[in-house]
């Protein structure tokens, strides 16, 4: 298997997602008494009765031979912000700064998966046009904790009720099939806001698969530790890609690797 998806219980997304799948079969594995269900030939999913950004260290529950595989752990999500956005997102795990307010640890960043987020990147930015919804990154900000590469992919809904169905129906067939570019240059994007809309237009555009995302914002309390951890887990990265030269400047990236710039990857 290549990806487990986690649907979490108490999320509106990933239960929505689940009951647009409909019945799977199961694989014959369990995890905390749970059947492990096969998805497709490249995917399972994985039921989960806690909240995914407090589900600490999931990956090392899954069975040794799923595990060893090293699978790519991807968690559907409603996405929460402050000003109700409705959007699709994908993100990395992990928080670069002194602070953990929604799960992992202060300054500690999760392996990811630069390849799978540029496809599903993507895919649900070909899907949403007739939606009328944004389609974006985000800049990495929470967890759970994890050894195994991961990512988040999220629909806000705003003040709605619950996420629109034809969004729902997007991201659940966008799960079945995750099919990254192999021209792909994964690389660590530095600068920017939180939704990185420099790297997402870049990223859709050319080729270029962003791991994790320092917003402009973390910069201000970003150690070195955090920010060659940072770039050691996007893939590992090719480079890093900055969104304005103003960002190089940043003590705590000196040395961390060779600048990219905008056109140097093909387009898609």
């Amino acid at each position: 298997m290549t990806f487990v998806i986690v649907v979490s219980a108490p999320d509106p997304v990933a239960s929505a997602v689940r009951d647009c799948w409909g019945p799977l079969p199961a694989s014959g594995d369990h995890v905390d008494g749970a059947a492990i269900r096969r998805l497709s030939a490249s995917a399972v999913v994985l039921p989960r009765a806690a909240l995914h950004i407090h589900d600490e260290r999931v990956d090392l529950r899954l069975p040794p031979s799923l595990r060893n595989a090293r699978p790519t752990l991807v968690f559907p999500s409603i996405h929460r912000s402050a000003q109700n956005i409705a959007c699709l997102t994908v993100h990395p795990l992990g928080n670069v700064g002194p602070r953990a307010e929604a799960g992992g640890s202060p300054r500690t960043v999760c392996p990811t998966d630069p390849g799978a987020m540029a496809a599903l990147l993507s895919r649900l930015k070909e899907g949403a046009v007739p939606l009328g919804l944004p389609v974006t990154y985000e800049a990495t900000h929470h967890g759970p904790a994890l050894e195994l590469p991961s990512l988040f992919v999220e629909i806000g809904f705003g003040t709605a009720a619950g996420p629109p169905p034809e969004a729902v129906r997007l991201l659940s067939e966008a799960l079945r099939e995750i099919v990254p570019d192999a021209r792909d240059r994964p690389v660590l994007g530095v600068g920017g806001g939180h939704y990185a809309p420099h790297f997402t237009e870049l990223a859709l555009r050319r080729c270029w698969a962003f791991g994790h995302l320092i917003s402009r914002h973390a910069l201000e309390t970003l150690d070195a530790t955090t920010a060659r951890a940072a770039y050691e887990a996007s893939g590992p990265a090719d480079g890093v890609l900055f969104a304005r030269a103003q960002d190089a400047s940043t003590a705590a990236l000196a040395g961390l690797g060779e600048r990219r710039r905008d056109g140097e990857a093909p387009v898609r």
